[in-house]
């Protein structure tokens, strides 16, 4: 009787322990972006949405700032031995990580020992090649895809007598309505572009088919040289200068801190990401719409087709093979068909795989939201020439300061544009042949 009753309590005592203690350990991801605002909520939903799907792993979604700030967060953790296993990197970033020998371990490498289903066809071309090798091998994936647009206000275009459903399609065309803007519905802006050098340098040289640099804007090798001072570049940043003087043109900053003024109604067009749709619909209190850039007509073959801003999901080396596959799963996960259709109805980002698109589109919801379709009508708009497939510079990132150092003296008066166009082409090549340096010493 002592024996049985001592058994029953060793057996009591051990259901209870393995009550208390968890059932499994789950396998946390950690998960490191740049989002704010309503794309902050959807990395979040996405997160919470693939922690309820399965019970073996945990992602863990952290803002670390801006994209610079996450970036060079991410890089400096490496170093430090405690890397994030994902990391959000816009795209201006590429160069830099295929670089990154041993800090990073290519997706299409990750998929295939975690045995999960990836086909780099399935993703949109102009997607799945910007982050791909020469050789097809995609490196990164794809996350919040965007390109170009131009966001206005057609409350205001009726105010001043513009036709709200005639949007400007060239540069002159929206300077001539930035003019009227100004003068009769919105006094402190005509016209505004966030991402100063992205709108300004890179979807403005492609847009145009004129190079950024040689060697295909540096996607053909680390040996490329600046085109940034060509007369086109020259005159575009004339323009703005011109028209800055008495606020037809508003600067909007290097990042995208300046949209704020297109939502409160202050600037009545903006020239900024398509990924800026989330705060547009929550935010905007009067009607509005995109198209797509505006062009010089007289540049030979404008508009050519755009190219790709947004970011893309790295995956941090010296992680284990369990880490490793719940990255993946989550991956599988993300490329859903439905889910991507959800997400780039609610977020404005692009579809990142065809299947997805094409869903979208014989929905209808186009007929109805017919500005989600505007920057993947960009992207497709003509087949990519050697001066529209992409651009891949190293230090980039530091480069894009460089340059709107440069942009910012024109603006104000202390260069000519083309002294600050020169500066910007010179200062840039420095920078790139010390990033050459690096990658092949």
């Amino acid at each position: 009787m002592i024996l049985r009753r001592n058994l029953l309590g060793a057996t009591a005592a051990a259901a209870l322990i393995a009550s208390a203690a968890p059932a499994f350990a789950q396998v946390e991801i950690q998960w490191w972006h740049a989002m704010t605002g309503a794309n902050n909520d959807v990395v979040n939903r996405l997160a919470d949405e693939f922690n309820a799907s399965q019970r073996d792993y945990k992602v863990v979604a952290s803002y670390k700032g801006s994209y610079p700030d996450t970036m060079n967060a991410g890089i400096a953790a490496f170093r430090a031995g405690n890397a994030p296993h994902i990391m959000q990197v816009f795209e201006v970033g590429t160069a830099t990580m295929m670089a990154a020998r041993g800090a990073i371990k290519p997706v299409a490498d990750l998929m295939k020992e975690a045995g999960e289903r990836f086909d780099p066809a399935s993703y949109l071309p102009a997607v799945a090649g910007y982050y791909s090798t020469a050789r097809g091998e995609m490196l990164s994936f794809p996350f919040n895809s965007s390109s170009t647009v131009m966001w206005y206000n057609k409350d205001a275009f009726k105010a001043a007598g513009l036709n709200p459903d005639a949007p400007p399609k060239t540069w002159p065309e929206v300077f001539e309505a930035a003019k009227k803007l100004k003068a009769t519905a919105t006094p402190n802006c005509g016209f505004s572009t966030a991402w100063v050098t992205w709108v300004n340098i890179e979807q403005f040289s492609v847009w145009h088919n004129i190079p950024i640099g040689t060697k295909s804007n540096g996607i053909d090798g680390f040996d490329t040289e600046f085109r940034i001072n060509s007369p086109t570049h020259v005159r575009h940043f004339a323009n703005l200068a011109e028209l800055a003087k008495d606020k037809t043109y508003v600067y909007g900053g290097r990042t995208n801190t300046g949209e704020g003024t297109f939502t409160s109604g202050e600037c009545p067009i903006m020239i900024t990401s398509s990924g800026f749709y989330g705060n547009v619909k929550a935010n905007a209190k009067f009607d509005w719409a995109n198209a797509q850039m505006p062009y010089y007509p007289d540049v030979a073959g404008a508009p050519q087709n755009s190219t790709l801003g947004g970011a893309s999901l790295w995956v941090m080396g010296g992680k284990n093979a369990n880490e490793y596959k719940g990255v993946a799963k989550f991956f599988a996960f993300l490329s859903d068909t439905d889910r991507q259709a959800r997400l780039h109805t609610e977020s404005g980002y692009l579809p990142i795989t065809t299947a997805a698109y094409e869903k979208v589109k014989a929905s209808g919801f186009y007929n109805t939201n017919p500005y989600l379709e505007t920057p993947l009508k960009s992207l497709t708009n003509k087949p990519p020439t050697e001066n529209s497939k992409g651009l891949r510079f190293g230090n980039l990132v530091q480069i894009r300061d460089i340059w709107s150092e440069e942009i910012e003296a024109a603006l104000q008066g202390t260069k000519t544009p083309q002294q600050a166009m020169d500066a910007a082409v010179s200062r840039g090549n420095a920078s790139l042949r010390q990033f050459e340096r690096t990658v092949t010493r």
